[in-house]
């Protein structure tokens, strides 16, 4: 097996053959010695044809050509073929199937996240995340590759002779649309059908729900990062999804109906109703034998069109509409005073050391503060247990308290001298 090293170095050597034999891979998928020896010839060295001979050895022995077994001819390395393929922009249209399967395991991988923050097991948080992000790469490069390969496809079509009939010009574009954009549009329904967009919001939401609760718990900010970059990963896919399926519809649909313009059916049928819209239905199947005349169930009556009575009221109300004038309320004045109110905080912080250990601080607060605005007391509970004078430990029970205009659900904070960390604690 030739190492990853030789064989990068050898694909750097001679990049033009193994790009020609890229494109000729797609009408021939192997080519025999004399083949690829006119290839290297024409792309590669100049020298005689033993030089020619050597560059074939040197693919062979560095695996970017692979021999057939039970014959002479030779192959591209199926990884050395996708990867001159991407680089290209050579790739074939994908399948649709495919596609669908990856959306399919973006709502396992999102159940395996929301089972992680319930279970709390970090492992499988992490495990389910980065399989997220994976998928989200892999569909997010399909997607470009198909973009790429039915733009080729339709440059391929309008290329050829255009006397060509209609049915012979355009079959892979056809194919493409039937097969590829018409399913690839039912699954990124915005709607009840699609699943493209409801999983990518959805994984949306549980991704900023596990960062959510990855900050509460105090987890590392390079985990809570890895979250906030795979919710990028799935806002940006689900832009680029409806960016690539609407040039994919925009690019295959004339096309399409091009084809379907000029079909012997639809010529017939454009042919009849053009006879039908000049002479009319009777006349017209009154010059044909008695087998060919409208069925005895058929009747030929004229109608008229009229609007109703309801359509007339409507249009006469409509007439005589008068907006209705609506008094808005006016600009209430609030004071200074009534928005904010201070508070001597050094000296909130004394009487905290004064009494430390306390076991929950905004109950503290609400004892000792508790005229204060509800906005006030929690900016100021935050600011406590930041403060450098004492140790805040989350607590791990949950709690709930009254403040004057709502009820808070949290984690208790408990403050502790610092110099009973280090002497140990004191006795009661």
């Amino acid at each position: 097996m030739a190492s990853p090293k030789q064989l990068t170095y050898q694909l750097y050597r001679h990049w033009d053959i193994v790009e020609q034999l890229c494109r000729l891979s797609r009408e021939m998928p192997a080519f025999e010695p004399e083949q690829a020896i006119a290839v290297i010839n024409r792309f590669g060295t100049q020298d005689t044809e033993h030089d020619s001979a050597d560059i074939l050895r040197t693919l062979c022995a560095n695996e970017i050509l692979q021999p057939l077994s039970r014959s002479e001819d030779f192959q591209l390395n199926p990884l050395v073929l996708d990867f001159v393929k991407g680089l290209t922009r050579e790739h074939e249209l994908g399948l649709s199937a495919v596609l669908k399967a990856r959306v399919e395991a973006i709502r396992d991988a999102t159940q395996q996240v929301t089972e992680g923050i319930d279970q709390e097991e970090m492992d499988l948080l992490r495990s389910a995340s980065v399989r997220l992000s994976d998928l989200f790469r892999q569909i997010a490069g399909q997607l470009d590759q198909d973009r790429h390969a039915i733009l080729d496809l339709a440059e391929q079509a309008k290329s050829r002779e255009a006397t060509l009939p209609i049915d012979k010009r355009y079959p892979a574009v056809l194919e493409a649309y039937d097969q590829y954009v018409e399913p690839m549009n039912e699954m990124m329904d915005s709607g009840l059908g699609g699943t493209f967009y409801p999983y990518l919001e959805q994984a949306v939401r549980v991704l900023d729900k596990a960062e959510e609760h990855l900050s509460i718990r105090g987890a590392l900010y390079t985990q809570r990062l890895q979250l906030r970059h795979v919710a990028q990963q799935a806002k940006e896919l689900r832009r680029l999804g409806r960016i690539v399926a609407q040039q994919c519809a925009d690019t295959l649909l004339p096309l399409r109906e091009e084809a379907r313009q000029h079909n012997s059916l639809s010529t017939a049928i454009s042919e009849l109703l053009g006879l039908v819209r000049k002479r009319g239905l009777k006349r017209l199947y009154q010059q044909q034998p008695s087998e060919g005349r409208l069925p005895c169930w058929q009747r030929t009556r004229r109608g008229r069109l009229q609007l109703g009575d309801e359509i007339l009221e409507l249009m006469a109300a409509a007439r005589h509409f008068e907006p209705a004038v609506q008094a808005f309320p006016e600009d209430v004045a609030y004071g200074s005073a009534n928005l904010v109110q201070l508070i001597d905080e050094a000296q909130v912080q004394k009487s905290i050391e004064a009494e430390l250990p306390i076991e929950n601080l905004m109950r503290w607060l609400q004892e000792h503060h508790g005229n204060l605005p509800d906005q006030t007391l929690l900016r100021l509970y935050h600011n406590l247990i930041r403060e450098q004078g004492w140790q805040a430990d989350l607590q791990p029970y949950q709690e709930e308290t009254d403040l004057r205009h709502i009820r808070i659900s949290y984690h208790p904070h408990r403050l502790t001298s610092l110099a009973d960390l280090e002497t140990g604690p004191s006795k009661p």
